[in-house]
């Protein structure tokens, strides 16, 4: 479009995932089931966590987090999204898509800080075991959450204060499925290279320092499992970490995938399909991975549902 059809915007229009009427059922149906199945998975995980003392350790206190975290940003863009799969409008307010996006970026930041939290928590097990419950006190780990959320709200913040800022769009159509800074970005009619610059450090950033210390953390723990002398305990070990090395390996690649690219360059269509994964396919695969591969959660929950069974 030209520089004239430049105009405010009041509200926007979200393409989705699909246009074809055809898929629409289909469509709902599918995500209907996968947000039920998320809320129902990470509220359980949730209060399973708080009522069964025996799961009352550091790694689940973050796992809790982790859980709250997959429902809550699951919860920002998946009722939104099957609403819009049913009706014609698919419109959200300008308001409506700044408070998506902000919540929506404080909680994958938040993500991605927390599972870097939960891999120092994991070499402190496994390398440190005797002094465990020394090291991850309660305050250490308060602490450590705080940091997370606290430091994921500024971030967002930030990006929010500048994406406000711009004064107007060559279209109000967005081709997503939510209210994503890069795809917004895109209809900007003024010059945005410090928010798409700001945006690329900020990511970089947080991959590089999370991914780091994640490696490190795995690294030592590598380590320390191979000088293992009981062939059991290297395979409780190696199982333990599985399931959040494939946790990391989903959450991270598709951010990677997605924001490491000049916005400019986008495919969008492509990158719909890759959110897919760390916005809905991610909340559902956190609890079911800690807990399908976990036998603490397992036995957890064997002794809860008797409890309850029996009482």
């Amino acid at each position: 479009m030209v520089e004239e059809n430049c105009t405010m915007v009041m509200e926007f229009v979200l393409l989705g995932l699909s246009d074809v009427p055809e898929l629409r059922g289909v469509l709902f149906l599918v995500f209907v089931l996968i947000y039920s199945i998320t809320v129902l998975a990470n509220l359980c995980m949730m209060a399973l966590i708080q009522v069964s003392s025996q799961l009352h350790t550091p790694m689940y206190f973050f796992l809790s987090h982790l859980s709250f975290v997959d429902f809550c940003y699951s919860s920002v863009i998946m009722p939104k999204m099957l609403a819009n799969i049913l009706n014609n409008g698919k419109t959200i307010s300008f308001l409506g898509c700044m408070v998506q996006f902000y919540l929506f970026c404080t909680y994958a930041i938040t993500e991605v800080f927390l599972l870097a939290v939960m891999a120092y928590d994991r070499f402190v097990a496994i390398c440190n075991p005797l002094l465990y419950m020394v090291i991850m006190s309660w305050k250490l780990r308060v602490m450590l959450v705080a940091c997370c959320y606290l430091y994921a709200s500024v971030c967002s913040l930030i990006h929010l204060c500048l994406a406000v800022e711009v004064p107007s769009y060559k279209s109000n159509v967005i081709n997503h499925f939510f209210c994503d800074l890069p795809p917004l970005l895109s209809l900007a009619c003024s010059d945005v290279t410090m928010n798409e610059v700001l945006l690329f450090i900020v990511v970089n950033f947080n991959e590089i320092l999370t991914i780091v210390i994640i490696l490190t953390s795995y690294l030592f723990i590598l380590i320390t499992i191979l000088r293992m002398r009981s062939a059991e305990g290297r395979r409780k070990a190696f199982s333990t970490c599985a399931s959040h090395l494939t946790a990391i390996t989903v959450f991270h690649g598709t951010i990677l995938f997605i924001y490491w690219q000049p916005t400019s360059s986008n495919n969008w269509d492509v990158d719909k399909v890759t959110t897919v994964f760390y916005t809905v396919v991610i909340p559902i695969l956190n609890p079911l991975i800690y807990s399908l591969r976990n036998n603490d959660v397992k036995e957890a929950l064997r002794k809860v549902l008797g409890s309850k069974l029996f009482s």
